[in-house]
């Protein structure tokens, strides 16, 4: 049996890629969600509790990983943040690995994943489509987001690769500063041909 074409839908924060994931859905495409996905193994009971709290001391609670303490932990430390990813991209490479299983016999299964460039993840799939939106949209769209300031915005930003260049290396580009019902065609656009097995 054939594998599926593995898709790599990625884009900074802001772009709208949750939006365009659901679309991906939507159209008929499995779409794994590395954000979910760590979300779950964050939670209460989540599989890396015990492990980031040993390495991150009063980052964890009842309620599992507290985000907020997490990241002002790590944002601005490379070295604290290399240890979380060492303790995170692991785990939720085990967990793709069995959603993928899981969905071999489908022609095309999505990848959604935000930091598909920094983390080398590009390697692994077959296509990347990269969301992009003009850049005073990106940070309008993000500073509405509770508990995001300029600075957190301006930090986080800084250690994604820029827009530019994550357009530059797609093989597909979902532009979400349009009306809904033309990036909506567009996802669909880019299925049909994925599932015709075409590059662009």
């Amino acid at each position: 049996m054939s594998m599926p074409l593995i898709v790599g839908l990625t884009g900074s924060i802001g772009m709208g890629k949750s939006t365009v994931a659901q679309m991906f859905r939507d159209c008929g495409a499995p779409v794994f969600d590395a954000d979910a996905e760590v979300h779950r193994l964050q939670g209460p009971g989540g599989r890396l509790v015990t492990a980031i709290e040993a390495h991150f001391p009063g980052t964890t609670g009842a309620g599992g990983v507290d985000r907020a303490k997490l990241g002002a932990a790590v944002l601005r430390d490379d070295a604290a943040m290399k240890a979380l990813e060492a303790i995170v991209h692991p785990a939720v490479g085990v967990e793709r690995a069995a959603f993928l299983d899981s969905h071999a016999g489908a022609p095309i299964v999505v990848f959604d994943v935000p930091l598909l460039f920094e983390t080398g993840g590009d390697a692994s799939v077959n296509r990347i489509v990269v969301v992009s939106a003009a850049p005073a949209v990106q940070r309008t769209r993000t500073l509405q987001r509770p508990g995001m300031t300029a600075a957190k915005f301006d930090a986080i930003v800084a250690r994604q690769t820029p827009d530019a260049e994550k357009r530059a290396r797609a093989d597909f580009v979902i532009a979400t500063d349009i009306s809904i019902e033309e990036t909506r065609a567009a996802v669909a656009r880019v299925v049909a041909c994925l599932r015709g097995g075409e590059a662009r």
